[in-house]
């Protein structure tokens, strides 16, 4: 029987207990999950290891934004690799890129050679370098175990063909995680047509805060934020991808 994995990705407790609940296989910890994911706090990663079983991956992104680096950057990127190692993190989230958008091998060497017996995906900087092939073969070179990826699209059912291509070039040599906009169809869609066996989710549903008092001429974001919209992943989300994959793990 084929394994198929669930990852959910989660930016609090709450997620990543609903997660461990649904029947994820794994979680990617982060915060500031509505700006695509930033490094999480130590203790962040320390209370849900204390309310979980399940494994951890750690996101290492020091900003929002592209996956170019300054010196000061990466030094903040290299401290959050061995610190999480030395917290036990089951694994690492990350990716540099360089200004030509090709990988930064250079860099990229250094975070393996620190991640100690840690699990390392190449996170969606991946969706944005210049070649997807020779990047891929890096990475397989570098020692990377997953790519996460969505085919450099926005959605990972508009880039099935290039996961199909990624897939089939990958040959078991590196894990292909099919990521962003996924939920119980797409999985089985994405399977169907790229033979994809890791998928990646948030599994998200948007809460109201708890907040009846509320000063709405306020804004302490970006504008067009809401304040008091909560996002979270839903464990009935989750539970409805496990069973699409226990239905075709079957087959």
């Amino acid at each position: 029987m084929e394994h198929i994995t669930l990852e959910a990705c989660v930016d609090s407790v709450e997620s990543a207990i609903a997660a461990e609940k649904g029947g994820a296989d794994r979680i990617e910890l982060c915060q500031n999950l509505l700006i695509g994911g930033t490094t999480p706090d130590p203790w962040l990663f320390n209370e849900v290891r204390k309310n979980t079983n399940i494994r951890i991956h750690v996101l290492i992104r020091p900003r929002f934004g592209d996956f170019c680096y300054t010196d000061y950057e990466f030094k903040l990127i290299c401290d959050a690799v061995g610190s999480f190692r030395d917290m036990g993190a089951d694994g690492i989230v990350i990716g540099i890129l360089k200004a030509d958008g090709t990988l930064d091998l250079d860099r990229m060497k250094i975070l393996m050679d620190t991640r100690g017996d840690m699990s390392v995906t190449l996170h969606r900087a991946f969706d944005v370098c210049r070649d997807p092939f020779a990047t891929l073969e890096q990475a397989i070179s570098l020692g990377i175990d997953t790519i996460l990826t969505s085919g450099q699209e926005n959605l990972g059912i508009d880039g099935r063909e290039l996961i199909r291509e990624l897939v089939r070039e990958a040959d078991g040599k590196i894990a292909i995680l099919a990521g962003s906009g996924v939920n119980a169809q797409v999985i089985e869609e994405l399977y169907e047509y790229t033979g994809a066996t890791d998928y990646h989710m948030s599994g998200k549903r948007v809460l109201e805060s708890p907040m009846t008092y509320r000063k709405k001429n306020v804004n302490m974001g970006a504008p067009g934020m809401n304040e008091y919209e909560i996002w979270r992943t839903d464990e009935d989300n989750i539970k409805e991808a496990r069973k699409t994959i226990n239905r075709l793990q079957m087959r």
